[in-house]
């Protein structure tokens, strides 16, 4: 870690959002002048930290953040895990390393200046209040090997959420997560490597925490996080606990294929059995959602029987 970041850390630790701390009482404990103590409030804040600042009063956290603990995240896990305070992109420091990794190996960040979602869309990535989350994996026998991860990894997600009281969530088609039927979490999957030999896959998760009221202005969707629970997870323990599930489903996706987790993405599909609609480019078709195949494609029961429908330009939407 940084000098230039241990200070803000440390700033990070002394503030609450439940009340506030003078910027007197905060340069007494770190021995530095209040000054520095206004720069350093003053750089936190153009990362994305939302700082309520008061004079006569002091400073206070917006919303809650969670820092991981990195000592404890990298003895946790039996792979490599690369953390840092700020990166361009978790995915593509990973894709950047991908003849230097393992199978199960983690990169995990508190910030990214260039987060990416799927179709090109820009992840809002402030500093401290989401998960910022990649996991390498190896598919030997190619990219037809790793056909319908992303819902293998949306089962993982919802599953590991669930494990910490976060209810009412589901997926939809093909890999995003909702609470309470708002966008909470979304996944990106990025390849490298060949269509017939090994290839390499880097998993990128990014996971509402704790989202303040201006940057959830720059989202054009309705969103959730996780701010609302009665305990906010802990991001150290949430990040644990992923990592470990993605590698045990991922094993039994090499093992039984998607197959294995139909029952587990029916019980969390919010579209299940009702009606929507599917846009393809300029065109659309509509039906009653049944589901998924064996390769992942959503198939749609409509007056000419049931079809499958696969590909990145399909979206759902309710009809």
């Amino acid at each position: 870690m940084s000098d230039n970041w241990v200070r803000k850390r440390e700033i990070l630790g002394l503030l609450s959002s439940e009340h506030f701390v003078s910027g007197e009482e905060l340069a007494t404990q770190l021995g530095i002048s209040r000054a520095a103590v206004s720069k350093h409030v003053d750089a936190l804040e153009d990362y994305g930290v939302a700082i309520y600042s008061v004079k006569g009063r002091g400073y206070k956290l917006a919303n809650p953040i969670s820092l991981i603990d990195s000592a404890r995240l990298i003895q946790s896990i039996d792979n490599r895990c690369f953390y840092f305070d700020e990166i361009p992109s978790t995915n593509g420091f990973m894709l950047s390393h991908t003849g230097e990794l393992k199978s199960g190996d983690l990169c995990v960040a508190e910030y990214q200046s260039a987060g990416r979602g799927r179709r090109g869309r820009t992840w809002v990535s402030p500093y401290g209040h989401h998960l910022y989350f990649s996991q390498f994996w190896s598919f030997p026998q190619g990219m037809a090997q790793a056909m319908g991860l992303s819902l293998v990894v949306a089962c993982s997600l919802v599953e590991v959420l669930k494990s910490f009281g976060v209810d009412n969530i589901g997926v939809k088609w093909p890999n995003d997560i909702y609470l309470n039927y708002k966008k909470l979490a979304g996944i990106l999957i990025e390849m490298s490597g060949q269509a017939d030999s090994e290839c390499q896959l880097i998993i990128g998760i990014g996971v509402n925490m704790a989202m303040s009221e201006d940057q959830g202005k720059g989202i054009d969707q309705p969103w959730s996080d996780l701010s609302a629970l009665a305990t906010m997870p802990n991001k150290t323990d949430l990040v644990i606990a992923l990592q470990k599930q993605l590698k045990k489903d991922i094993q039994l996706f090499e093992r039984e294929g998607l197959a294995a987790f139909k029952m587990r993405w029916q019980a969390a599909d919010l579209f299940y059995g009702k009606e929507i609609r599917l846009l393809m480019g300029e065109n659309h078709v509509e039906g009653i959602c049944r589901g998924v195949d064996e390769q992942g494609a959503v198939l749609l029961e409509t007056a000419d029987g049931t079809q499958a429908y696969i590909g990145g330009e399909i979206s759902l939407r309710p009809k």
